[in-house]
């Protein structure tokens, strides 16, 4: 077996125009720059959900993907974002990621996207999303709840939530479930 080269680079190193690398265009370019410099392999850090600190060793899941690295750009492709919408944005540092001001830039527009879709959305594409919401059940219902309930808590531990749903007891669980079923929604399809 030969030997073979590549990088590490996460996808927020990237250059974006929103303030960090996302799977969009850049990152397709930097894969085409890897294969036309004949390297094999590109490593990437966990690309999941970040907790405190926004280290992506410090990922909130093992299976959701991190909603900051979705592509505006590729929402406006799709038509689930108006391109006057991202041309709101904000101009960013260009060699330093400003997490909280991504967040504050990307999540509204995430938001917006979700009700376009909603709204306008395909039938073919909404059953594509059902069926991707029942074959990753045993960890997306959990895991969108968690994160609806996070941001309901003011984004605090959550060994600091009020000792019901902290204890996960089924009629908490389902008080919450009810009370936050939009954002539970919206969290399915960040995932």
């Amino acid at each position: 077996m030969g030997r073979n080269s590549g990088i590490l680079l996460h996808l927020t190193c990237l250059p974006g125009r929103f303030g960090i690398g996302d799977i969009g265009k850049e990152a397709f370019r930097f894969a085409d720059f890897l294969k036309s410099a004949g390297q094999h392999l590109w490593q990437m850090l966990p690309l999941g959900p970040t907790g405190y600190g926004n280290s992506p060793y410090q990922c909130l899941s093992v299976f959701a993907g991190n909603p900051l690295l979705i592509s505006l750009e590729k929402l406006a492709e799709d038509g689930l974002l108006e391109p006057a919408e991202i041309k709101k944005a904000p101009l960013f540092p260009e060699h330093t990621v400003d997490f909280a001001a991504v967040s504050k830039c990307k999540l509204p527009l995430l938001r917006l996207s979700f009700t376009v879709f909603e709204n306008n959305g395909s039938l073919a594409e909404k059953e594509k999303f059902a069926g991707f919401c029942r074959e990753n059940v045993r960890w997306l219902d959990n895991f969108a709840l968690f994160m609806a309930l996070r941001e309901a808590n003011g984004f605090k531990a959550w060994n600091t939530w009020p000792d019901d749903i902290r204890k996960r007891q089924p009629d908490a669980v389902n008080r919450w479930q009810q009370e936050l079923a939009g954002e539970i929604k919206f969290q399915h399809t960040n995932d």
